[in-house]
């Protein structure tokens, strides 16, 4: 049994309005997120914040996701983090809901690692989703740092190689929208 965490608590601040519901191929980019975490995760917690009202009616009827409201969102990401992991049974995956293009190989490449934290790389850059082991949850609810990259980096985690450039591809900004678009 996988669980995933999917992070959608964030203002959108570079963009200027909600990135989870930007359309792409006639869905919320969100959507495409949840899918593609669901095709290896028997279950997929969605961690909202922010635009709660906007992105729940989207998600709320797509079986086998679960959506935690974290009330601490405007303390930033690892907030998000801490919410969803509170909710794993299993070891999980975690990555930011605007990396759309995740594809399911990437998912099963990490299955196949070994450390209890595996990271994708493509091109010598460390991307998104990242595994851990249960054995983290514990390690992450109860963090003195407050921030996934630096958690992630008291650990020797593994790197795993793959050759898909999407573990890199996020929505941050206009120029990132029509990256996106210029895909479809």
């Amino acid at each position: 049994m996988i669980d995933g965490i999917i992070l959608a608590g964030g203002y959108s601040s570079r963009l200027g309005k909600n990135k989870m519901n930007i359309t792409f191929k006639d869905k919320p980019v969100l959507v495409h997120t949840i899918e593609n975490m669901k095709s290896v995760c028997d279950r997929v917690i969605v961690v909202t914040g922010h635009y709660h009202k906007q992105i729940k009616p989207i998600i709320e009827g797509i079986e086998g996701i679960k959506i935690v409201y974290n009330e601490n969102y405007s303390q930033g990401m690892f907030s998000s983090v801490i919410a969803g992991v509170n909710q794993v049974k299993n070891d999980f995956f975690l990555i930011p809901g605007d990396y759309p293009l995740v594809s399911r190989e990437v998912y099963n490449k990490l299955l196949l690692g070994n450390k209890s934290i595996r990271v994708p790389s493509f091109e010598h850059k460390l991307g998104h989703p990242i595994f851990f082991g249960f054995s983290y949850k514990k390690l992450l609810l109860n963090s003195k740092v407050n921030n996934l990259k630096a958690f992630r980096n008291q650990f020797a985690f593994e790197i795993i190689t793959v050759n898909d450039s999407a573990i890199l591809f996020d929505i941050d900004t206009i120029k990132d929208v029509n990256r996106l678009k210029n895909k479809e």
